[in-house]
């Protein structure tokens, strides 16, 4: 087939005409609220499927179904799968009929499956109703498994071989079956009862002679997961085991699919999301970050501000009870913003550092012991150098007395930020709460109330107050 000719090649020294080079600088957004869908149309056949996917992410629902529209349809398969949820609305709900039907059948079950836990109802019925009987079927068993578990991110869609097959035998099996499969990079092996025995790489499989059979090249006891449990666990032991694609099985061993690693790293990358926005006082929240509304923004941090706002009012509780001291020794008040800054960034080192361990499988709940050991040692550590610091600092603007007092209190500060940064994400999985939700900003306000307890206590102990 001759390969569609550009305007680079139509007309190369025009000054009018868009190169392939001029098409990246340029504006698909701009483009379409210009009415010029013919170079908008080659704007998006020069530019990756990921290009396109961000461009129209960043859109109004209005002008995101207008440059979907443009598409060819081989490249709209690929594109309206990452697309954000929002984004998948709006263009179902313009679809009409046979299209409607065609495009949502031609959808990878597995990410059918999970735009439609996030659809509205009305939009998720008609979906369904559009589905040819066998795809409605093989959806309706991946939205039976709990939401953000394994089950609902494996494709049921794979090749399965079995041991007594020869090498040859199993490579026509996969040019047969290889086609309505979403991946056949690992191909699961299983007995008469469909319970998994092992996997076989293609590549391994490519290589070997024709008579070797699949028992020989079969590697038994590969890592799995039952559909129930959650698709981060699942993700991250893909990550830890380094292997592409991971079998899910039920209760009885029976294999049910395969999470990708594309599935499998789109796990982690939601996960991370959702750690970085609780991490950072938010909500978490769907959508691209320039298509989501000012409003929807706000409403994600409102709720956490307000609440952190009502807790840090014991901040001033704290100091209204010492206010006596406060008389006594005015030039306490000047370090207040120190002790308090100093032991929330600590706490907040230290929670970032479990919750990131926790994610990753590097420390478990059953650890609380040996990262309490490990905290209070670097709690400690971080204080008396920083603590050395503050006595010197505390000379400069005070006597020695008070200095000493801003010393000792960085040094209690500093292992109590440490303390309650380290542990708290331990004690909220050992709850079965997520670790982030008790992270940097409920460590930050902790630690300051408390530390503000510990500094008027040490200068009424050292002070005589």
């Amino acid at each position: 087939m001759t390969p569609p000719v550009t305007h680079a090649q139509e007309t190369p020294t025009s000054p009018d005409v868009l190169t392939v080079d001029d098409l990246r600088e340029e504006s698909i957004l701009d483009l379409v609220d210009a009415g010029d869908f013919a170079t908008a149309q080659e704007w998006l056949r020069v530019h990756h499927v990921w290009e396109v996917v961000d461009a129209i992410d960043r859109m109004r629902p209005v002008e995101a179904v207008a440059t979907f529209r443009l598409l060819d349809p081989e490249r709209a398969f690929d594109v309206f799968e990452d697309l954000e949820p929002s984004g998948q609305q709006a263009i179902l709900e313009v679809m009409r009929g046979a299209e409607f039907s065609e495009f949502v059948d031609s959808l990878a079950p597995d990410e059918r499956a999970r735009m439609l836990g996030e659809l509205p109802a009305k939009v998720a019925r008609r979906v369904l109703a559009g589905l040819s009987p066998d795809e409605r079927a093989m959806t309706a068993t991946l939205l039976g498994y709990p939401e953000n578990s394994a089950g609902r991110y494996m494709t049921p869609e794979v090749v399965v071989l079995r041991e007594n097959l020869s090498a040859s035998a199993a490579l026509q099996h996969v040019r047969n079956r290889g086609a309505q499969a979403e991946t056949i990079y690992t191909l699961p092996v299983v007995d008469t009862q469909r319970r998994l025995t092992g996997v076989v790489d293609l590549r391994e499989l490519v290589l070997a002679d024709a008579e070797t059979t699949v028992a020989d090249l079969v590697v038994t006891s590969p890592p799995s997961v039952r559909a129930t449990e959650p698709a981060e666990r699942a993700a991250r032991l893909m990550a830890d085991s380094d292997i592409l694609d991971l079998p899910v099985i039920d209760d009885a061993g029976r294999l049910l699919g395969l999470l990708t690693f594309d599935d499998a790293d789109e796990v982690i990358e939601d996960a991370d999301s959702e750690d970085a926005s609780r991490q950072g006082g938010a909500q978490h929240w769907a959508g691209h970050y320039m298509a989501v509304s000012v409003l929807q923004l706000a409403k994600t941090r409102a709720v956490w501000l307000v609440l952190l706002l009502t807790v840090s009012l014991l901040t001033v509780t704290v100091a209204h009870s010492f206010e006596d001291a406060l008389e006594q020794v005015a030039a306490l008040a000047l370090f207040i913003p120190l002790l308090i800054g100093t032991g929330g960034k600590v706490g907040t080192q230290a929670s970032s550092a479990c919750v990131r361990a926790l994610a990753i499988g590097e420390v478990r709940p059953s650890d609380i012991a040996r990262v309490t050991l490990r905290e209070a040692a670097t709690g400690l550590l971080l204080g008396a150098g920083l603590g050395v610091l503050a006595i010197g600092a505390g000379l400069f603007f005070t006597g020695l007395d008070v200095a000493l007092v801003v010393g000792v209190s960085l040094l209690l500060i500093c292992l109590l930020g440490a303390l309650v940064g380290g542990l708290s994400p331990l004690a909220a999985r050992k709850l079965n709460i997520d670790p982030a939700l008790v992270s940097a900003p409920v460590v930050t306000t902790v630690v300051d109330v408390l530390g503000l307890v510990i500094y008027f206590l040490v200068a009424s102990a050292l002070l005589g107050l």
